[in-house]
């Protein structure tokens, strides 16, 4: 069993940056690739950015491409995502993702 707590979601105006992370509980938290997620009001879930197991494969959706980055401490068990140059549309619940177990997500709000 794997337990992830999101934390680091607020209010931000566009422009602004946040960091997000992922806490995760488990002893296998470095053998597999951890995913963030978002989804917006009344929008499908959609897949943000990847990481691999160790870091050396990482992937970002073309809407973030630039602007996020995504990274984990195996040590910590925890996985981030640093979000600068926030826009409107980056509003969302952002949820982080380790094989079929998901954490409850984090709000995120940009004003424009």
């Amino acid at each position: 069993q794997v337990q992830l707590v999101e934390s680091g979601g607020g209010l931000v105006q566009a422009g602004g940056s946040l960091r997000l992370s992922c806490a995760a509980s488990g002893r296998t938290f470095g053998s597999n690739t951890m995913r963030w997620y978002r989804q917006a009001p009344g929008k499908e879930r959609e897949l943000v950015a990847s990481i691999s197991s160790t870091g050396g494969d990482i992937n970002y959706a073309d809407s973030v491409k630039g602007r996020f980055t995504i990274s984990r401490d195996n040590a910590k068990n925890t996985l981030y995502l640093q979000m600068n140059s926030l826009k409107a549309e980056d509003t969302a619940v952002y949820y982080c993702n380790y094989r079929i177990f998901w954490g409850r997500g984090t709000q995120v709000t940009v004003s424009s």
